[in-house]
């Protein structure tokens, strides 16, 4: 991974350099791992002690798995390196821990969020029905925990995203509002007690992540390598222009 500030964008070749995400702090994905371990491992244990088995469904499953895949995505930020001795795969650690985090811990995070307020909201072993107590419905407040999916799209769809670097603007697009329509479409079903349909639609959404990953990290490698490969050497651009 290059570490100059102007990054080549012609190579020895002549022809266009891959563009490769920018540099990124691995102390700030290290500590977003800790923090995608804990929390949705928490929420997890709540929605197992506090929730209805018949309703809660595959939210423990999706928040097991946020949990799970920050693990793995700090095993790729953890082989990082640039320096003497650092191969392919090391060079895009970074990258491909954050390609894991974004799709395969917050992808399911989000999906499992709306789903266990829901849950946690209408639980009858939390919310005890007194005699002659009113049940209040939420209503539309209840689409609240959805709107952290909006600022997620805006990361991912205005080029923050490590996928916006691995597949075309439309590839992107698609597969963001792919992950938009599954996850609306497993709340509707979670709300409306279809809950065979809710896991039909969590199990593609976390299919579709993982295949996306498995992709996205080959191609980071593939991309570095050609990279590397072209690169003109430093000093190569100041000898041909005094040239």
């Amino acid at each position: 991974m290059s570490k100059d500030k102007a990054r080549p964008t012609i190579g020895i070749d002549g022809l266009v350099l891959p563009i490769l995400p920018p540099e990124r702090d691995g102390r700030v994905w290290a500590k977003l791992v800790r923090v995608m371990f804990y929390t949705p491992g928490f929420l997890a244990m709540l929605l197992l002690k506090a929730g209805e088995p018949e309703a809660f469904g595959i939210s423990v499953e999706l928040l097991m798995l946020s949990s799970a895949a920050a693990i793995v995505g700090g095993l790729f930020i953890g082989t990082q390196s640039s320096g003497g001795g650092a191969d392919r795969s090391s060079q895009i650690g970074i990258w491909s821990g954050s390609l894991v985090l974004e799709l395969l811990a917050v992808v399911p995070l989000m999906c499992a969020i709306p789903s266990l307020f829901h849950e946690l909201a209408h639980s009858r072993l939390l919310h005890a029905v007194a005699p002659g107590s009113l049940d209040i419905s939420l209503g539309v407040s209840e689409l609240l925990p959805m709107v952290a999916i909006l600022p997620f799209m805006l990361y991912q769809l205005a080029g923050f995203g490590t996928l916006d670097y691995i597949v075309p603007k439309r590839v992107n697009w698609g597969v963001n509002i792919g992950i938009l329509c599954l996850i609306i479409a497993s709340y509707v079903a979670n709300r409306e007690g279809a809950y065979g349909w809710e896991k039909r639609f969590a199990t593609i959404l976390v299919v579709a992540m993982a295949l996306t990953v498995f992709y996205g990290v080959l191609k980071l490698k593939q991309m570095q390598m050609t990279y590397d490969a072209k690169c003109p050497p430093k000093g190569y651009q100041a000898a041909a222009k005094a040239a």
